[in-house]
């Protein structure tokens, strides 16, 4: 799936993968992969930029960690990051349902043409 495919749910879906707890971004772009079964394939030029993006927002908080010699930034949420995944999952529902109704064949529909 292209990054371009998932222009505006992109935030709701990094904040879903660190709702389980604190992850580096290698880690957080694996568990896109593992999490929508290798369909979510994002490079590190979109997460990383998206990341910074929450961040800034104040609905990320990143610190930097030490593991086997290397350093790394670590991403968490912050409480407002956690009320704006309750936010999108409830935009997302909203949004879904209604493009799922509007998607399906209407029934008995007349052809003005």
């Amino acid at each position: 799936m292209r990054a371009e495919t998932l222009k505006g749910h992109l935030d709701g879906i990094l904040l879903a993968v660190l709702e389980p707890g604190p992850l580096h971004g290698y880690a957080i772009m694996e568990a896109l992969r593992v999490r929508s079964f290798g369909q979510v394939d994002l490079p590190t030029g979109t997460v990383y930029p998206a990341l910074h993006r929450l961040e800034r927002a104040g609905l990320v908080r990143a610190n930097w960690s030490e593991a086997g010699g290397r350093r790394r930034r670590v991403y968490r949420l912050t409480p407002a990051g956690r009320s704006a995944l309750d936010t999108e999952r409830s935009t997302w529902r909203d949004f879904s349902a209604v493009v799922s109704v509007l998607l399906q064949p209407a029934q008995g529909a007349v052809n003005p043409a």
